[in-house]
């Protein structure tokens, strides 16, 4: 029993609501630092304020992939995601500009980025419930096809508006220009409807079938479908020992801050460390007193359980995504200062070089969009590893290239290169991933995967601004450089990957 091949349309049905999706993530992430600033943040504490988004991802897609893997409704299993996140990520989205003091739009960026949390993250295992194997690959290329259009659109709605339709992108000091304010909206009204064109044309497989298909594949292979908490999992005194060691090293790093008086934002890091002890002594002790039939220590198992590919996997994400953090919270002021010569908000060379930024940040997810097609190309004549390799050498490059670059305008050659980064990494991890974990626990994998996409933005965010203050005088354009590095310790970390599917596809092209 497998499952039946989609149509093209019908993929593109599927896949169409994460063009909206990037939408506001593309509006979020082209303006928030400029908005952040506009309402009188410094620089160097741009970074803290970005927390807001890795953060709630690194509570909420755990949680949602968890819940959507035993969800069945009128709606299916993951759709009730995608329609209840939209609607929250709409209202956010409409209230994100209009914010009169910065702890309104903080919170306003909280409630947004956990809004898109919710609404994206069943996407990814959305492709894997209704795709055979043989087409995983083309689903999550129209993913990265809609991601690169639907930023596109997202990054360069202020400069349209100001530069086609003459909306003023300068406002008095302290407010949000009504080139931004405008985009916001026309933003959430798109998100909306791209979401909900694929929740109402689009169809799930009922638990049974599911369950069915995953047997069928297993027979196939000649393994067995474990039941769920039959696997034996980690043992209590794992648990507890490791549990309290990391609790302890997250308290002594707190100290240590204290007592040296430290930039405040290391204590984010602090609590990441004993948080991930404190999870493990609950895991334990509730394992102790055999309670183990719920969400928390499910997800906890399942961390500890992950396969050994998604652990080399990790390291990628890791660095990819370091990268890109530094890129999306440092290239606006980075760039309006070393290339416009502005750090005033309010001046005319400002928001000139805050609109130019939406105009590359635009042009780089066009290529990425383009680059979903050749990327597969490239794969086929080598291997995925490799692919990715190459893809985040280009971007590396492409980032370290703002350093070199003093025209503004030539910028946008850079920005191919981190096109084809953004492209692979938004589908080849996932490529490769979904032929290494079971089926019927793709949602809480997929959760759990986010995992190393959050906590290197989360250490960007607490890092970033102490090492630019600390090493580079407070110059944003650095911060594009460190994520260059990152990009190129990650492509050298795609090596150690296992990709399952590669002897299969070299044996099919031996044949």
């Amino acid at each position: 029993m497998t499952k039946a091949r989609l149509s093209l349309f019908q993929i593109w049905n599927m896949c169409f609501g994460f063009f909206g999706v990037q939408i506001g993530f593309g509006l979020q992430n082209a303006n928030i630092s400029r908005i952040f600033q506009t309402l009188g943040v410094e620089v160097d504490k741009l970074a803290i304020l970005w927390i807001a988004a890795p953060a709630t991802g690194l509570l909420v897609q755990p949680i949602i992939g968890y819940l959507s893997d035993k969800t069945w409704g009128r709606l299916g299993r993951r759709r009730p995601y995608f329609f209840w996140g939209a609607i929250l990520t709409t209202a956010a989205l409409f209230v994100m500009p209009n914010s009169p003091s910065l702890w309104i739009a903080a919170g306003a960026l909280w409630i947004m980025d956990a809004s898109i949390n919710i609404t994206m993250e069943p996407f990814r295992a959305f492709v894997g419930d209704n795709l055979p194997d043989e087409q995983r690959s083309t689903g999550y290329a129209m993913q990265s096809f809609f991601i690169g259009t639907g930023a596109v659109l997202a990054s360069c709605l202020p400069w349209i508006l100001t530069n086609w339709l003459h909306v003023a992108n300068t406002a008095p000091a302290g407010q949000i220009p009504d080139s931004v304010r405008i985009a916001f909206y026309a933003g959430g009204a798109v998100l909306l409807l791209a979401v909900m064109w694929t929740v109402f044309t689009t169809r799930e497989y009922p638990p049974e079938q599911m369950a069915a298909f995953e047997a069928a594949e297993a027979a196939a292979k000649g393994e067995a479908v474990l039941a769920e908490g039959e696997a034996a999992g980690r043992g209590v005194p794992a648990y507890l020992a490791g549990g309290a060691l990391w609790t302890i090293v997250g308290l002594a790093v707190a100290a240590g801050v204290y007592a040296t008086r430290l930039e405040k934002e290391l204590y984010v890091l602090a609590a990441l460390i004993a948080g991930f002890g404190v999870a493990q002594l609950v895991a334990g002790l509730l394992k102790r007193a055999a309670r183990t039939k719920n969400g928390f220590s499910e997800v906890v198992e399942d961390l500890f359980a992950m396969p050994a590919t998604m652990k080399q996997l990790a390291v990628v994400q890791f660095f990819s995504w370091f990268g890109l953090f530094a890129m999306w919270i440092y290239t606006t002021p980075g760039v309006a200062a070393f290339h416009y010569g502005a750090t005033d908000t309010s001046s005319a060379a400002y928001n000139a070089g805050a609109d130019w930024v939406g105009v590359l940040f635009g042009v780089y997810n066009g290529v990425a969009a383009l680059a979903a097609l050749l990327i597969p190309v490239i794969a086929r004549t080598t291997s995925r590893r490799v692919a990715h390799a190459i893809c985040l050498v280009l971007g590396g490059l492409g980032l370290l290239s703002f350093l070199v670059i003093r025209d503004s305008k030539l910028l946008v050659l850079g920005m191919v290169g981190v096109g084809f980064a953004w492209s692979s990494i938004l589908s080849a991890p996932y490529s490769i991933l979904s032929g290494s974990v079971p089926v019927r626990k793709m949602g809480i994998y997929m959760g759990l995967f986010n995992f190393f996409i959050v906590i290197p933005q989360l250490l960007a965010a607490t890092l970033l601004g102490l090492l630019l203050k600390t090493f580079f005088d407070g110059q944003a354009i650095y911060a594009l450089v460190l994520g260059a590095a990152s990009f190129l310790i990650a492509a050298v970390a795609v090596f150690a990957v296992n990709d399952p599917g590669e002897p299969k596809r070299l044996a099919k092209s031996a044949s």
